[in-house]
């Protein structure tokens, strides 16, 4: 959390169970005031438990939920200033757009006039002035998407919780979705905290991550250094796209070079492991380079070619060992199934983590 800035979210060693299950084990971390901060992990890991935590639809079984430096562990959930967006919207059907902005409202006895102005405004900064009177089931699943953000912004929460709002989206309408969550955030300057299964709406969304897994955070960082300096094998594998290449390795005499499949990889400093150990090498397939010259270190066929525009995914192997490397479609469209590619690798962008527990070896 940044020094300059207060928490707005803390969770201490919360645990929550149901029946032999384990949503959330001893889940700890801070959010600071005005902060985008991204909980990202697969399905299953306990993001929506802890969404449905922080906004006191769930009471956990052990721990400590503080608001803005408060006690808000059993806090009723209308005192806690937190408004909740779900993955299904949640909208009221029989009621038209209007009628869902103002419910909340009406709900806080806002007098009719204020319900009025802050509707319309509301629709108004949602691009949505014109869909007022129409009904839910009427609309888009971007102008759905919409209304459900405005319902909660209209509320003027001090933190938003936002649960894998744009998965029913198809591709178009979440990167404009995302652009529109980022514009809010700086317009409002408001906490949000953000649930997502998907790597790119973390790493272009949250200002920070917090990784998940087994109802834990394992690592939380910014992107860069999520994507940099991950912490183990699973930070390594669920951070950067294409993901990261892993391949089994054995330590060198010396303890400054790895035995690969495809050949001997030189480190850039030792590390704490024995000749002779097994290892997991990562390295991005951004950070590896087609060679030539004195600086050739390993060659391989290359078995496939994944065409993304302007780069192309090409995988290089010869038996069950693959590796992927990233390069721009005008190099990429030179080269053709089978040809053996000379490729070299920064030492400084090797990453080795130990085999039993995949914790990164520095």
């Amino acid at each position: 959390m940044s020094p300059n800035k207060a928490s707005a979210v803390s969770l201490e060693g919360v645990s929550k169970a149901y029946g032999r299950v384990k949503a959330l084990d001893r889940l700890t971390f801070d959010v600071a005031e005005g902060q985008f901060f991204a909980l990202f992990g697969p399905s299953s890991v306990g993001k929506t438990t802890t969404m449905r935590t922080i906004s006191g639809l769930v009471i956990p079984d052990t721990g400590r939920v503080a608001l803005h430096g408060v006690d808000a562990t059993h806090a009723p959930i209308k005192s806690r200033g937190v408004s909740m967006v779900f993955q299904s919207f949640a909208l009221y059907p029989h009621l038209t757009v209007y009628e869902n902005f103002a419910y909340p409202l009406r709900e806080a006895n806002v007098a009719r006039p204020e319900i009025d102005k802050r509707v319309k405004e509301t629709a108004e900064m949602l691009k949505l002035a014109h869909r007022l009177e129409r009904k839910p089931n009427t609309l888009s699943g971007g102008e759905q998407q919409r209304v459900a953000l405005g319902r909660s912004l209209i509320r003027r929460p001090n933190i938003l919780l936002l649960d894998e709002p744009l998965t029913n989206l198809d591709a178009k309408l979440r990167h404009d979705m995302r652009a529109e969550l980022k514009r809010l955030h700086r317009q409002f300057g408001m906490t949000i905290i953000y649930a997502t299964p998907d790597e790119l709406e973390a790493l272009s969304m949250g200002e920070v991550i917090a990784v998940m897994r087994d109802g834990a955070v394992v690592q939380k960082g910014s992107p860069d250094e999520l994507y940099d300096q991950p912490n183990d094998v699973y930070v390594a594998a669920k951070i950067g796209a294409p993901h990261m290449n892993l391949l089994e390795a054995t330590v060198g005499e010396s303890g400054e070079a790895l035995k690969t499949g495809f050949g001997s990889f030189e480190l850039a400093r030792k590390i704490k492991a024995k000749a002779g150990d097994k290892v997991v090498m990562g390295v991005r397939p951004a950070d590896l380079e087609i060679a030539s010259g004195q600086a050739v270190q390993l060659s391989a066929p290359v078995q496939l070619l994944e065409p993304l525009g302007d780069v192309t995914i090409v995988s290089l192997g010869e038996k069950t060992d693959n590796l992927r490397i990233l390069l721009p479609e005008s190099r990429a469209s030179e080269i053709k199934l089978g040809d053996r590619l000379p490729i070299k690798v920064d030492a400084r962008k090797i990453h080795v983590f130990r085999v039993e527990d995949g914790i990164a070896l520095r």
